[in-house]
Order: structure tokens, then C-alpha cells, then sequence
């Protein structure tokens, strides 16, 4: 087994010499290119007189100055991957120290209205998301908050296998995240989709020849007039001027074409890279072999499709050397080969193009979920049943807690089964509860958990946890409280498959009516057959469990020793009977 830390140290190492050796490589590629540029001008200098020479020396020095250049950009691209490969490196080292709160949170991905994100820490400061999250690109990253907040109990064991088989490939991974974190978005994912999706050619079918037979033309009487067999020097000027005017006709909406594919053509580049290393990857999980094939496209890869289209907007670009724009569209009609080319490559993989950037955003969100478990090792991927205990796990813990300060529990739970959780304050109800709801998030999506064990019988999470009035809704604490227990009742009578988390409800009327309702609503999960947890100070809807066999009572308790508050956070079957309110009013001078 692979210990992630020392992987990380070795990794950040090898990067950072890398990094070095191509940055030498820069420098010495930037004196070859100064010095083949002296040498050149020298030599077209020297042998000015002798015209021949001096002209092979000038396509000789320009030949080996594009070689040089084409040279230094490639090696430059390898030093910023590895620049982002040294970052990716301290950034888990960093995050596996504790330091996390910097990173992106996800806040704008919580819901309130949502089944569980508002009440888990799921986004926001200190959230499962911010320690998870390592997605390199917009869409990834909004993936994979829909799949934490996507709520599917079916697919469990296909998803378990993707992740481990991503987590085993911890190379692969970086690489992937370290090419898409040089994608470089003037325009949105889904903006370019939309645009691909209406776009309307303005160019005739026979444009796809037009700008052939004239080049062919030009090339003719270019060598023609330099043989002088044509003596009419003026002929190639109006051929000239009759190129220009024929793109001058469409001049206007291939301006529009290359303002909107110029911001575009680094995305399609950097995306041609992504597309290629899931080709090259052998999978054997079936949903990353099925992610695979949906990037096959009338038997051509999308990476080679991509780049294609890369080219033919780069070859678009060009049109703003001036020289260039003139020559290359009086003589050979550039402009709308190039154009006629790109409206070519929309109609025919235009509507694909969302299928392919889906895949990307794929592959970003599952190597989070890959990396997140090669993070941690001694996580247990749940047994999964389809009719068993909901949760039959040992040594549960709440996964964001560190391994050295973390109480575990073992934890058996039916369908059916409710359990009514008693204790002190500060006891450990609230984080028992979340790592209950964290368990079945973590499971659902085919993460391991945080136990020594766990078999678990997939489903749906619902909860009622953290609930606060509006003032722009005009709704009181008690009315948003009323609603969300609503909610919960209309789902599972929609849907039987979910288990309810419930912490302290009620809180918004008076003691003697909270424990009516508590009791009451209690009774009607019961009765509806619903499995799930209530956490409560309210010891009188303990006496449930003599009147219903489904109902369990359990508890954290508290001691007071030498005049000090001591937890266990152990989860204990019972009800609890020391309360710690009144002791640390006083213990704190309050009262």
C-alpha cells in the first residue's frame, strides 16, 4: 500500500527537478534562437553579392529559428505542466496538515430547500467539499456537487469500482488535473455549446472549391509570369484584386466567425489533451469504460477531432498578419477555406462536442472521488445489500475529524428502526448524527467510508437539522421548521427509501408543546415504517421505545470528575441521565 504522504513528498520532489531541468532547457534554447538569428543575418550579409547563397543561408537560418521556436514552446508547455504538477503536490501536503480553509467551499452550491446539503456541512468553511474538491475546471467542479447532493442509492458497486481503479492510478490522475488546470476559459463550456448548437453557416456548398480552383490559378500564373511566359505582369495584381473582392462579400461575417472562435481555440486545444489521455488510458471498471466510448466518433477519437478543429481556427487566426491576410486571401481565398472548414467540422460534430466536454467534466469530478480515497487508505468501501441492515458498521467516524483525536462507534441499524439519541450538551448528538448522514452520502456515491468495517443497504437521505427563519419570506423559525418537517413527510410518502435525520425539532414553540408534537410526529415516521434518527433533550419521547419495538433509545453521556465536564462522545444504548446545562452556567460564572 502506498502511504499518500510519502507518494506526495517523492512526487513534489521529482517535479520541482523537472521543473529546473526544463527552465535550463528555456535559457539554452533562447541562446540557440539569438545566436542562429546573428549567424543568419550575418551569413545573408557576407554573401550578399552572391544571391544564391545568401538566399539558401536566409531559408536555412528561418527553417532552423521556426525549429528552434516550435522547440521552445513545447518545452515551455512541459514546464508549466510541471509547475502545476509542484502545486498539486504541496496542496495535498498542505490539506493532509489540517489546512484546508483557504480552498474553494462550494457555497454557492448549497441548497436549504435540498434534502441534506444545508444541515451536513457538505459546502461552505470547513466543509466535506472544501476537503475534497480537486477539480481542475468549471464543469468538473459543478459535477461534482451534483453528485454529492445527487441523492442515488442505485449503481453503488459500478461506481465503488470506477473509484477504486481511478484511486489506484494516482499518476494518471495528476496528470489529467495538472493538463486541465492550464485550460484557460475566455468562453463558458456552456456558451460555447449553445453556440455550436445554433450556429448558422453563412457560406454555399460550393465555397468548398472555389478557394482550390483559385489557388491553383494563382500558383499557375505565379510561375508562368516568373518564367516570363506570361509577360502581362499586371495579371496577377487584378487576380489579386479579384480574391479580394470575392472574401470582401463575406467579409463581415467571417470577422464575426474569428472574433468568436478566437476565444475559443485554447479551450479546444487544452480539451484535445484532456480527450487524449482518457483514450490512451486502458480501464477496466465498466462506467470508465463506458465514459470511454463516448468519446468514439464515426471510428475517429475526439482528441484527433478536436485538435482538427483547433488547427483549423489557428489557421483562422492567422488572417491577422496583415501580409498574410492580403496574399493569402487575394491569391488563395484563405479566409473562406478556413471558414467553410470550421462550418464543415460544426455540422458534422457540433451536436457531439457537449458529449465530449460532459466526459472531461466526468473525469474531473471522479479523480477527485479517485484521489480522495487513495488519501485515505484505511477507509472501508461499504458491503452493499440489497435487503438487509441499513447500516451495519464498526468503528464508525465522522470522516473531517482527525484520525488521532476521532471516537468511533459501531453502529447496527434495521430497516424500519428509529432511534431516539439522548445526552448532554456537547456530548457528540450532533456529530453522531452527521456522521450517520455522511455515511449514507459517502456510500451512495460509491466513496468508502470512515469505519473498520460497514455493510449497508443503499438509501435516500433526508433531514432536518439546521433550520432559520426568513425575513424575505416573512416565515418565522417555527413556520420554516413546520415546512421542513412537511417536506420530510411528503417525501416519504412519495418514496419509502429514505432515512430521516432529525436534530432537536420543534425548537421554535414551548416545552410542553414540543414534546406533544415531537412525540406525535415521531409516532406517524414510525407508523409509515420510516428508518432514521432523532437527537432530543427531551428524555419524555425516550418512553416511545415501551410502546413501539421499532423505536431504540441510545445516548451520549457525560461525568462531572474533580469538578471537571468529561466526554466519552461513546454512543451507549439508553437513555441519558446527566445533563450538563446548569453545571457550566455556573462553571463559566455565568450564573
Amino acid at each position: 500500500m502506498i502511504h499518500p504522504l510519502n507518494y506526495y513528498e517523492k512526487q513534489l520532489t521529482k517535479h520541482q527537478l523537472q521543473e529546473k531541468t526544463y527552465s535550463k532547457r528555456m535559457i539554452r534554447l533562447s541562446f540557440m534562437r539569438v545566436a542562429f538569428f546573428l549567424l543568419t543575418a550575418y551569413g545573408v550579409y557576407y554573401f550578399f553579392n552572391t544571391w544564391e547563397l545568401a538566399v539558401g543561408i536566409a531559408v536555412l537560418g528561418i527553417v532552423v529559428f521556426i525549429y528552434l521556436l516550435s522547440r521552445y514552446t513545447d518545452v515551455k508547455r512541459q514546464k508549466r505542466l510541471h509547475q502545476e504538477l509542484v502545486k498539486l503536490n504541496e496542496l495535498e501536503l498542505k490539506i493532509a496538515s489540517g489546512d484546508f480553509f483557504e480552498e474553494p467551499n462550494g457555497l454557492q452550491f448549497q441548497d436549504a430547500n435540498h434534502s441534506y446539503s444545508l444541515d451536513v456541512d457538505l459546502f461552505g468553511r470547513g466543509s466535506f467539499f472544501q476537503v475534497i474538491n480537486r477539480t481542475a475546471v468549471q464543469e468538473g467542479t459543478q459535477k461534482l456537487a451534483y453528485f454529492l447532493k445527487a441523492n442515488k442509492i442505485g449503481n453503488i458497486k459500478q461506481r465503488q469500482e470506477a473509484i477504486k481503479e481511478l484511486s489506484s492510478a494516482p499518476e494518471w490522475r495528476q496528470q489529467y488535473t495538472a493538463v486541465a488546470r492550464l485550460v484557460n476559459l475566455e468562453t463558458s463550456v456552456n456558451q460555447i455549446k449553445s453556440w455550436l448548437n445554433h450556429y448558422q453557416p453563412f457560406l454555399p456548398k460550393v465555397i468548398k472549391w472555389v478557394p482550390l480552383g483559385f489557388s491553383i490559378t494563382s500558383v499557375m500564373i505565379l510561375v508562368l509570369t516568373v518564367l516570363n511566359i506570361v509577360t502581362n505582369k499586371a495579371l496577377l495584381g487584378y487576380l489579386l484584386l479579384l480574391g479580394l473582392g470575392i472574401t470582401g462579400i463575406y467579409l463581415k461575417k467571417v470577422n464575426v466567425l474569428a472574433l468568436k472562435t478566437d476565444k475559443i481555440r485554447d479551450t479546444f486545444r487544452q480539451y484535445a489533451a484532456l480527450l487524449d489521455l482518457i483514450e490512451r488510458q486502458t480501464f477496466a471498471s465498466d462506467l470508465l469504460i463506458e465514459k470511454q466510448k463516448l468519446i468514439e466518433c464515426h471510428g475517429k477519437k475526439a482528441s484527433i477531432v478536436f485538435k482538427t478543429f483547433s488547427k483549423h481556427l489557428d489557421a483562422l487566426d492567422n488572417r491577422n498578419n496583415l501580409i498574410g491576410a492580403i496574399f493569402g486571401n487575394g491569391l488563395f481565398l484563405n479566409d473562406l477555406r478556413n471558414s467553410f472548414a470550421i462550418e464543415q467540422w460544426i455540422d458534422t460534430y457540433g451536436s457531439k462536442v457537449a458529449d465530449w466536454f460532459e466526459v472531461v467534466a466526468f473525469f474531473d469530478a471522479y479523480n477527485t472521488l479517485g484521489n480522495y480515497t487513495f488519501n485515505h487508505p484505511k477507509f472501508v468501501f461499504p458491503e452493499i445489500f440489497e435487503n438487509g441492515p441499513i447500516i451495519n458498521a464498526e468503528k464508525l467516524g465522522h470522516p473531517m475529524l482527525n484520525e488521532a483525536k476521532r471516537i468511533t462507534s459501531d453502529v447496527y441499524i434495521e430497516q424500519s428502526q428509529f432511534f431516539i439519541v439522548t445526552g448532554a450538551n456537547m456530548a457528540g448528538k450532533s456529530t453522531f448524527l452527521r456522521t450517520i448522514s455522511l455515511h449514507i452520502i459517502m456510500a451512495n456515491m460509491g466513496l468508502p467510508v470512515c469505519a473498520a468495517s460497514s455493510t449497508y443497504t443503499p438509501m435516500k437521505l433526508i433531514t432536518s437539522m439546521r433550520t432559520s427563519d426568513s425575513l424575505t419570506d416573512d416565515s418565522s423559525y417555527f413556520f420554516s421548521e413546520l415546512t421542513r418537517l412537511k417536506f420530510i413527510v411528503d417525501a416519504i410518502q412519495e418514496d419509502a427509501s429514505y432515512f430521516i435525520v432529525l436534530d432537536e425539532i420543534l425548537k421554535g414553540t414551548n416545552s410542553t408543546d414540543k414534546a406533544i408534537g415531537s412525540r406525535k410526529f415521531v409516532e406517524k415516521l414510525v407508523a409509515s415504517k420510516a428508518t432514521g434518527i432523532i437527537a432530543t433533550h427531551d428524555l419524555s419521547l425516550c418512553d416511545i421505545e415501551n410502546e413501539l419495538k421499532d423505536v431504540k433509545n441510545y445516548y451520549f453521556d457525560a461525568e462531572i470528575i474533580n469538578d471537571e465536564l468529561f466526554f466519552d462522545f461513546r454512543l451507549k444504548k439508553g437513555v441519558c441521565q446527566n445533563m450538563n446545562a446548569s453545571f457550566l452556567l455556573k462553571k463559566m460564572n455565568i450564573v
